[in-house]
This record gives structure tokens, C-alpha cells and sequence, in this order.
């Protein structure tokens, strides 16, 4: 009896988190092929192209950016090939733009449950933000560089593309909706088993040595490791009761949510853009090392900072606890 609860409350999750997919994704997608029909895509898309020629980019892909920002990876998904057709893209462009959707998407929900966490939502959204376009940069240049990843985009999953009427377009949709109804299914169940079978734990384990070079260390190393696997939702939100429980310090806990802004949901997230024709090493190896050096640095500069700037600045808590170690 509790495996098959077990199974329907998991089922029951994945389909509401669908459904609530759906209405978001479907009218944006349609809005979108609309405006992009009509051709204010295209008169818009000089407004990107300062950010998209950083990364190098077509600017057309900001829309896509904005909407992964605001919505989620699910609500840029939609978009990409719509805004700017797979023929015209290379690995390497799947690739540096998936970077930048991967560090700052769903902003303002997965945010407000940080800021709940303790550190500030200005502070912790800009550096995802910002963190997502200064890897995309570095990583645009070392791919043009080395000529890495410059053959053609060849995606295994094509959520939308250029269709020549309504009728095809619509059915297009329907069939991108039905495949990320499997795909949410297959990824929330593939976690299910590795929590069953104790993988998932045995993979929070071998992080913490890599944690602490990030200055992350004691009870916060697990709760990291935890949205690091399972996203910010389940990490931040573990990292809520710590905090008003006062076992974790205030600026292990605003490392902790900097370290998962910048590398969470690894699996979930990276097997989406991998299917999208991202490069594994450019979307998830070179991510991790980004977030591991980042937040080390970060870490440097809070251990400068003073208590009153700290807590003025970076974290809403008002009476500052003395940190451990």
C-alpha cells in the first residue's frame, strides 16, 4: 500500500506541476508564433542584440532568454526553434544559450523562496543573472576559439519549429505539450529510483569535498547538495527551516543559495537541453566548475564584508549570529 501511495502522490505532483506547464506554455507559445508571424519578433530583436552579440548569439533568442528568466526552462523551450530555425544553429549556439537558461530561469518564484531562505532577492538574482552571462561569455570565446562544437545543431527533440499554417503549427504544439508530458514523467520517476535505491545519497556524499572548495561546509554542504540534484525548491526549501532554526550560519546559507543558483536540478534540467542538441561537458562539467570557482571567490569577499554591511546588504536577517569555525 505505501508503494502504490507512494506512486499515485508522485504522479499526482507530476501532473500538476503539467498542468500548471500548460497554461503557462501554450498561450506564450501561441502570443509568440503570432507576434513572429506578423513580424514584431524581428523588429524587436535589435533590443537583445547588444546582450545576444555578447554571447554570440542571434538576438532573436533574447525573447527566449526573457521568458526563461520570467517563466522556466519549459517556457523557453517552446520558443527556440520557433524564434530562430535548428538549421541556422550549431551545437555550440544550443550550448551557450542553454548555459544561460540553466543559471537564471524562474526567477521570480524560485527567488522568493531564496529570499524566505534569508539572503537578499536583488543580491542573489543579480549574480544569477549576471554569473549566467559572464559563463556564457567565457564559454562562447573558448568555443569560438578552438573551433569546439561548430558543426550543425542536430537536436533529438524538436519542441517547436517554423510551420508553413495554423493547422500544422497547432498540431505541432499539441505534439511538443504530449512529449513534455513524457519527458516530466520519465525524469521525476528516474529520481524516484535513484532516491530508492540510495544513488542519489551516495552522490551527495562524494560532493562535499568538492562543496568545500566552494567554501561551503557542515550541514549546508548536504542541503547544497540536495538542490544541486533536486533543484532550488527542495534545497532552499529545506534551507528555510535551518535558518529560522539557527543550526546553519547566515553566510553559509547565502552560500549555499548562490552555489545553487548558479549549478541546480543537474539532472532534470541538463538532460532538456541535452535533448535540445546542448554539449553534456559545455551545459553540466564546465557548469559545476564555473559554480565550484564563483562562489569560492564569493566566499573570499563575504568573509571581508563586516556584519552591518552583510545584513544591511546581502541578508535580511536583523540580529547577526556568530558564525561556527
Amino acid at each position: 500500500m505505501p508503494l502504490l501511495l507512494q506512486i499515485r502522490r508522485n504522479t499526482q505532483e507530476t501532473l500538476r506541476i503539467y498542468w500548471m506547464l500548460v497554461r503557462i506554455t501554450i498561450p506564450i507559445a501561441i502570443v509568440t508564433e503570432l507576434l513572429s508571424r506578423v513580424g514584431a519578433i524581428k523588429a524587436v530583436a535589435p533590443t537583445f542584440a547588444p546582450v545576444m552579440n555578447l554571447v554570440g548569439l542571434p538576438a532573436e533568442l533574447g525573447l527566449a532568454w526573457l521568458t526563461g528568466m520570467l517563466v522556466g526552462i519549459w517556457g523557453a523551450v517552446p520558443l527556440i526553434f520557433t524564434l530562430v530555425p535548428a538549421s541556422s544553429l550549431s551545437v555550440a549556439d544550443i550550448t551557450v544559450f542553454s548555459a544561460l537558461i540553466l543559471f537564471a530561469h524562474g526567477l521570480p518564484i524560485e527567488q522568493k523562496i531564496i529570499q524566505k531562505a534569508g539572503p537578499g532577492m536583488i543580491a542573489t538574482t543579480l549574480l544569477r543573472i549576471l554569473g549566467g552571462l559572464l559563463y556564457a561569455f567565457l564559454l562562447h570565446h573558448v568555443l569560438t576559439a578552438t573551433n569546439w562544437l561548430s558543426a550543425p545543431a542536430k537536436p533529438a527533440w524538436i519542441p517547436m519549429g517554423v510551420t508553413p499554417d495554423w493547422a500544422e503549427y497547432f498540431l505541432g504544439l499539441a505534439e511538443t505539450m504530449m512529449w513534455m508530458l513524457v519527458i516530466l514523467v520519465v525524469l521525476s520517476w528516474s529520481l524516484q529510483i535513484l532516491k530508492a535505491s540510495g544513488l542519489l545519497d551516495l552522490m551527495m556524499k562524494a560532493l562535499s569535498p568538492v562543496l568545500r572548495l566552494a567554501g561551503i561546509r557542515g550541514e549546508a554542504e548536504h542541503l547544497t547538495a540536495v538542490g544541486l540534484f533536486l533543484g532550488i525548491s527542495y534545497g532552499a526549501g529545506l534551507l528555510i527551516r535551518e535558518a529560522q532554526s539557527g543550526a546553519i550560519s547566515p553566510r553559509q546559507i547565502f552560500l549555499s543559495c548562490v552555489f545553487m543558483g548558479f549549478a541546480h536540478s543537474v539532472i532534470e534540467d541538463t538532460l532538456i537541453v541535452i535533448a535540445l542538441g546542448a554539449d553534456v561537458h559545455g551545459v553540466l562539467t564546465g557548469r559545476i566548475a564555473f559554480a565550484i570557482t564563483a562562489t569560492a571567490m564569493i566566499a573570499t569577499l563575504l568573509h571581508r564584508l563586516s556584519d552591518k554591511t552583510f545584513f544591511s546588504q546581502m541578508f535580511r536577517q536583523q540580529s547577526p549570529q556568530v558564525e561556527a569555525g
